[in-house]
Formats: structure tokens, sequence, C-alpha cells
């Protein structure tokens, strides 16, 4: 009976358009508008400055804008009437006025004044050029603060002048590194994957399972129910199928996502673990619809509130957080709970992590089998 039904479903195409093509065709196309933002390339930039040419300080800082790594940037000297118009015109994504005397206000400690002025086009390049001008200009002045407190407490002359030094060459107080995702979590790719997996998986068995309900209308599960085997063993027999097809359709789609978005899920080992209890959640849960619907067309309807509700929770199209009972009635969701595994799987986690989401699916699995033996069955009252 499961081979019939799993030959019936292949060759009518319904698994494979709702279960493969539709969901790969919808990660492209949600890929393209909400894509991975993890890498992000800064374009080109242009400043106009205009600085005192025998100044040290005024030059160390317009050298420092050009040798920001990872940041194309051009430095044009020109006089301080054309900064702003050249700004202004596009010509510039960013203006810079360094006063005459700038470098003598640093070493005395005056507050130099920088005076910026964003161009038209200004981005996230710009951005970073004004973080580092004043990064810069905190730095120079370090040493003349450093110097004069110094000066204040008495500290002998002669010893100033290796104070303001120490300062100047001083490392940063705080250092950054590239890092990767935090355990639980995926990044933008890879959420859109899992959640768009966990989706179509509850459409998916469904095919399986639901199809009790049409031979349930047509007079054929009557007819089976008849022979000389158990009952129970033709719900298992359309349980196995649904099962097969959910299994099948979720590692398609999550190799699709590793080929296609260049993601990782970490140890398959752990992702089959984790696809093959998700796949039990979803298929317990379409036998509460098998038990209240009396209808193809209502099971159906049903079917599908279920899959956008869960769905949609569990971020198959964005990530969704919460706090107190909604975050505890989240984590029970069994697509949130295979997307937060898979997120540690994806962070180098073992099998005793991905406990928790493994527990919260199967648990979810539990409880709608049970429930969908106490629910009267209102196909067969009908």
């Amino acid at each position: 009976m499961t081979g019939n039904d799993l030959r019936q479903r292949l060759r009518d195409k319904s698994v494979l358009i709702f279960g493969i093509v539709v969901p790969v065709a919808l990660m492209l196309v949600l890929n393209l508008v909400f894509g991975d933002t993890g890498d992000v390339e800064l374009g080109p930039v242009t400043v106009a400055a205009s600085a005192p040419a025998d100044d040290a300080s005024a030059q160390v800082l317009l050298e420092t804008l050009t040798r920001i790594e990872g940041l194309d940037v051009t430095v044009e000297e020109v006089p301080a009437d054309e900064v702003r118009p050249m700004a202004e015109s596009g010509q510039a994504q960013l203006g810079l006025l360094l006063p005459e005397g700038f470098g003598e206000d640093v070493d005395q400690g005056r507050g130099a004044r920088v005076e910026i002025i964003e161009g038209d086009g200004a981005g996230m390049e710009t951005d970073v050029l004004v973080a580092v001008v004043r990064g810069v200009g905190e730095q120079l002045t370090a040493g003349t603060v450093a110097t004069r407190a110094a000066a204040a407490a008495g500290v002998p002359p002669e010893d100033l002048a290796t104070i303001a030094r120490e300062v100047g060459e001083a490392p940063a107080s705080v250092m950054t590194v590239e890092g990767t995702t935090a355990t639980e979590q995926l990044g933008a790719s890879a959420s859109l994957v899992a959640g768009q997996a966990g989706l179509f998986l509850l459409f998916t068995v469904g095919f399986g399972v639901l199809a009790i309900i049409n031979e349930r209308d047509q007079g054929t599960f009557a007819r089976l129910r008849s022979m000389p085997i158990p009952p129970g063993l033709i719900v298992a027999a359309k349980a196995l199928a649904g099962y097969v097809l959910g299994v099948v359709a979720t590692l398609v789609l999550l190799t699709a996502g590793v080929l296609l978005f260049d993601v990782e899920f970490g140890s398959p080992l752990l992702v089959l673990v984790l696809v093959l209890c998700v796949v039990a959640a979803a298929t317990s849960l379409t036998f509460v619809v098998v038990r209240v619907a009396r209808t193809s067309e209502q099971a159906g309807v049903a079917q599908s509130i279920i899959a956008v509700v869960l769905g949609l929770a569990g971020g198959a199209f964005f990530p969704v957080t919460a706090t107190g009972p909604l975050s505890v009635a989240l984590d029970l969701n069994p697509v949130s709970a295979f997307t937060r595994g898979l997120g540690i799987s994806a962070g180098g986690g073992g099998l005793s992590e991905i406990a928790g989401p493994v527990l919260a699916m199967l648990g979810f699995a539990l409880v709608a089998a049970v429930a969908s033996r106490l629910l009267p069955d209102r196909g067969v009252a009908a």
C-alpha cells in the first residue's frame, strides 16, 4: 500500500511541484530580495579635502583615510572654497575642511575643529570615513590631554614627552576580530532555506496522509478495511508514504540550498536526525487534520492554514523573535525547533547540543498523535 501511494503521488507530479519546484523557486526569489547581508561590498569613495600643506597632524589624518583596509579612498586636496561645491555636486562623497593651525590646536589640547560635509550620494562608505576621522582626531589629542593631566599632577617636565609618545603609540583598548554566527543562529540565506523547507514539509506530508480522506470519499477506504488485515496497518501504510515523501523532499530542499546559496548546516548525520524528527512532527499533525475534517476540501484548507501559521512563526520568510510565554510557544513550534537545530549543527554543535530541538519536535509529534486518537473522527460520523 505504501509503494502504491508513493507511485500515485509521483505520477501526478503534485509532490514534485509543491514539494520541490515551488519552494526552490521561492527560495531563489526571497534570496534575491532578502539575501545574505553578511558580506557588504564598499564602493570607491572620493574625499575633497582642504588642509594646511605644512601641518603634519592634518596630513596624518588625510593619509590615514587612504589606508583603510577594504575601502578604496581617493583624497583630492583642493582649495577651501571648492570643498563644499564638490560635495554638493556629487564629485566627492565627503568634504573635509581642516583650518589653519589645526596641528597647533591638537598639540595644545584646545580641541581642533574639522568641518565635515557629507556629499550627494553619501552612504555607508561615508559613515566609515566619518568614524575614522573622529577616531584619528581623538588619537591625536590623546597624547596632549595625557601630557596636560600629567603636568597638572606634578610629573617632571622631562617625562612629559615620553608620556605623550606612549599614549600616541598605545594600541586600541578594544580590538575587533572577524567572528562566526552565534550558536543556534543561521545566516539570512540559510534561514530562508531552513524555513522554506519546514514550511513546504507540512504540505508535502499531507499528500500521503490526506489520501485517506480521498479514499474515504471514494469508498475505497471501506474496501481496504474489509480486507483481512489490521485496520491500523492501513493507516500506518498511509503515514509511511507521507513520511517518506517528507524526508526525501526536505533533504532535497536542504541540498539545493547548500548548492545554490553556498550555505552550510553542519554534520550530515545531525541534519538527517533533525529531518527525521521534524517530518515525524509534521506527519502526526496531519492525522489531527484527518480526524477533524469531513471532506478533502476542508482538510486542504486546514492543512494550508496550519502550514502557513507554523511556517511564518518558524521563520520561513523572516526571523521571528519573542519573549515570555510567546517565546516558549515559538520554541515548541516544530519548524522553529528544526531551524534552531540546524543553527546548532551549523555552529559546530553535536548530538547532545541538538537534544533540545529534537525533544521539542518529538514531543510535538507525541502530543499530535495522542490528540488524533482522542478526537472524534468527523469523517466517519458524516
